[in-house]
């Protein structure tokens, strides 16, 4: 059986099956992978989800930081710039029947994370994985009185979110490369912390959540977007060596459930918590799928310096399979299953 599912993807990976039977297959996974989680009906599956809540306080703050550098943060920024909208927003934007483009969903994200977490000029900010800067170029814009501090774990992301602040003029903006693991602020405190899908790399959201806290000034809030299964939650590599998926992209990630982080209250309270259909993250992966082929010759000579002449045909074609298996799994019964999840915490 395993040997089979080598050669499809062997062949899928060569641009050997075409497009529309690739789509077919991925959510072919998805069913298998929620009757997988499902085994033995609901006492079994509440019983593993606990297990792993328990397993998540035991674990380091985040696992494989070196690998998610590998597989995304450190590619060339032409890379993203071909295939994102123009604020480089690498996460899910939002999308109703008003909004024309991507450039406009990643707007339009962007300000109801503005509205969710209650931003004020003025305000003390640090954003955890910030990525190539969509939000923190935002608020340092809108907010000119702020002062903003941008965690990655990239130091091509720092780089190039200082270059943009040169560019725009902009002197509120203090940018640090770090692992999670290893973050230390001192005596810094701020006003609101924002975290942008960083927590499926997270781990043990018990003691991140303390550390967070601990930066945070009394009353302050802390505001977090994630990608999650609506009732589940699992880790990538629980599929074992023929999850393809952590193999090559998220190696190390977590797929959290919509509650997940609300059995870890001790050191923030939940204010409110916002779930929005996964059809928005499914209508943001296809258009990354439409501007990578219309770049297509451009992708191939990042590619090409990036991972080698002789890979960057295969590389493309993975890629292509990441923009799919992401669109089709947030789309998977119309975007019910797996869902975006936006919650706002107070320090207690």
């Amino acid at each position: 059986m395993h040997e089979q599912e080598d050669l499809l993807t062997r062949c899928a990976e060569r641009g050997l099956i075409p497009d529309a039977l690739l789509r077919i297959g991925i959510r072919r996974l998805c069913a298998i992978r929620l009757a997988e989680e499902r085994v033995g009906g609901m006492d079994a599956t509440c019983e593993r989800q606990r297990a792993r809540i328990d397993e998540l306080r035991g674990s380091p703050i985040a696992i494989e930081t070196d690998a998610a550098n590998t597989q995304h943060y450190e590619l060339p920024p032409p890379f993203f710039q071909h295939c994102l909208g123009a604020r480089l927003k690498y996460s899910a934007c939002y999308w109703d029947d008003t909004t024309p483009d991507l450039d406009a969903a990643e707007a339009r994200m962007l300000e109801l994370y503005e509205n969710r977490a209650q931003l004020a000029d003025g305000q003390r900010i640090l954003e955890l994985g910030c990525g190539w800067g969509s939000l923190t170029l935002w608020m340092a814009a809108r907010y000119p009185n702020a002062r903003i501090t941008a965690v990655s774990n990239s130091a091509a992301q720092r780089e190039f979110i200082e270059a943009r602040c040169r560019d725009g003029s902009l002197d509120n903006v203090d940018v640090m490369t770090i692992d999670a693991n290893h973050l230390d602020l001192g005596e810094e405190s701020f006003d609101r912390v924002l975290s942008i899908e960083m927590f499926e790399h997270m781990r043990n959201y018990e003691h991140l959540l303390q550390r967070i806290g601990s930066w945070l000034v009394p009353g302050g809030k802390l505001f977090v977007h994630i990608f999650c299964n609506r009732t589940l939650l699992y880790p990538f590599e629980s599929a074992g060596d023929n999850d393809w998926m952590a193999r090559h992209f998220f190696t190390g990630g977590l797929m959290p459930a919509a509650d997940t982080l609300l059995h870890f209250q001790k050191d923030v309270s939940i204010e409110q918590r916002w779930l929005i259909p996964g059809t928005h993250y499914e209508k943001t992966a296809n258009a990354w799928l439409q501007n990578h082929d219309r770049n297509r010759n451009e992708i191939l000579k990042v590619l090409g310096n990036a991972y080698g002449s002789e890979n960057a045909s295969l590389w493309n074609q993975r890629w292509r399979m990441f923009w799919m298996a992401c669109a089709e799994l947030f789309g998977y019964r119309q975007g019910g299953e797996w869902l975006i999840a936006h919650y706002r915490f107070v320090r207690r």
